[in-house]
């Protein structure tokens, strides 16, 4: 009976994932040589960009490479955390003060961020980010979400507990989640208006992972563990509100745009890394195949224009770029 419940359980979840026979997507190495970690595709999806420096590149910089592959070359020559957008480079300050430069004229103001990150609107011409209490337990610590406009002024918004801001949502919603109330048990994944205040609760749970919205804001996608059986799972909803729903998986995920969502399911058996997708718009899963390799410690990323994505090797450590099925 054992080893028929096991059989069952398997059948049922190859057909779940929809990996029997998964067609290997290709891939080509863009980077070499164990380099780099942590690269982001430019804004135009044309080529991916990374931190290097001695002893591989003579000065410390961010580099470009093509999507394509080829040659490596500078983009830029100071170590900043530059927006989405390029538009923007933002540099923290040994204290309270950061220095954030418009890159095309070089115009400058300053925010007392203590150093936190910065989240960027979809224009960038408004930014949000909190400061937090630096001692305590997480879960009871205070977070101050403040928001701004460039060469603007900072105005607080909200306070939370154990929690910060997710993202925005158009030019004067924030994605928000985490405790109002110190004491409280539960989080809370919610919307705020930052202009009339209104809130939108979304959801309620123990605490919220990999809270992650889509291209245009519409949809968000988190991961609840450590909870109740009801209450756990990876879920996807409209930031609008209504109900939301989980999603028969489990693994790391990114957006690939408006309504498909990437999935690298979890299958520790050693076995290559499948990407599956999913449409929020219709609820059909589809396969695109697997990767021939696996994903190194979730280091991956979608171009901004859907159409491919890259990682960084489990096997040799070479960066590689995967074109994606239509």
């Amino acid at each position: 009976m054992k080893r028929a419940a096991a059989l069952v359980l398997a059948l049922s979840t190859s057909a779940l994932l929809g990996g029997a026979g998964a067609a290997t997507l290709p891939s080509r190495a863009v980077l070499s040589g164990t380099c780099c970690p942590g690269v982001v595709w430019a804004p135009d999806s044309s080529s991916l960009l990374f931190l290097d420096g001695p002893p591989v590149r003579s000065v410390t910089g961010i580099y470009s490479v093509p999507a394509a592959g080829g040659a490596v070359t500078r983009r830029f020559s100071s170590v900043a955390f530059f927006s989405p957008k390029l538009r923007w480079a933002v540099r923290p300050g040994t204290g309270d003060t950061t220095t954030l430069e418009r890159l095309s004229d070089g115009r400058k103001f300053t925010l007392p961020t203590r150093g936190s990150d910065v989240t960027w609107t979809a224009a960038e011409t408004r930014l949000a980010y909190t400061r937090s209490d630096t001692s305590g337990n997480f879960d009871r610590r205070a977070s101050r979400v403040y928001v701004a406009d460039v060469f603007g002024a900072p105005r607080q918004v909200s306070t939370l507990y154990g929690g910060g801001v997710s993202g925005w949502i158009g030019d004067s919603t924030l994605l928000l989640n985490g405790k109002l109330n110190v004491a409280g048990r539960d989080r809370d994944l919610f919307t705020l208006d930052t202009r009339t205040g209104t809130r939108r609760t979304l959801k309620s749970a123990l605490g919220f992972r990999g809270v992650s919205l889509s291209t245009d804001g519409s949809r968000v996608v988190y991961t609840i563990t450590f909870d109740s059986a009801a209450r756990n799972g990876l879920w996807i909803q409209n930031t609008s509100g209504g109900a939301a729903k989980r999603l028969e998986s489990f693994g790391s995920y990114r957006w690939r745009d408006a309504s498909r969502l990437l999935v690298i399911p979890l299958i520790p058996d050693g076995s290559p890394h499948l990407l599956r997708e999913y449409n929020a718009r219709t609820g059909v899963w589809r396969t695109l195949g697997d990767l021939g390799d696996q994903v190194r410690q979730g280091d991956w990323n979608v171009s901004p224009d859907g159409k491919k994505i890259s990682y960084l090797s489990a096997r040799d450590g070479n960066v590689r770029v995967v074109n994606l099925p239509e």
